[in-house]
């Protein structure tokens, strides 16, 4: 499985089609098997379902997302994980134990408007 990570500071960035970059995880048996950070180069939110579509990722993980880009990743065969907040490394163990805590109804529905990092729907995983 790879996993992708809205990635900031080493937290899970809360705006999907606003992230700079991607913590992208290989994972086998359970396990991370190598970790790496891609840059977005400043990509749109439809850019960037095609990013993650490039580099076969099947699974993300994000804090909101608006509803345009849940269908682009649908339409990609990518599984999201919205609604997350906190330390993206604990985000994906979390994930592969099956105990992530995640909101499949976080959306941001705003877009044009500038609000920092704070789209709705952000759940803290424990």
């Amino acid at each position: 499985m790879r996993i992708a990570v809205t990635f900031e500071n080493g937290r899970v960035f809360q705006h999907f089609g606003h992230t700079e970059r991607f913590k992208v995880y290989d994972t086998e048996n359970g396990n991370v098997t190598m970790a790496t950070t891609i840059n977005t180069n400043g990509s749109g939110h439809g850019a960037l379902a095609d990013i993650l579509k490039k580099i076969s990722v099947d699974t993300l993980i994000c804090g909101g997302i608006g509803a345009g880009a849940k269908r682009a990743l649908d339409e990609a065969g990518i599984q999201i994980y919205a609604g997350v907040s906190g330390d993206t490394d604990i985000a994906v163990e979390q994930l592969l134990s099956g105990n992530l805590i995640y909101d499949s109804q976080a959306t941001c529905e705003h877009h044009g408007e500038h609000h920092g990092n704070s789209c709705g729907g952000q759940i803290s995983h424990k």
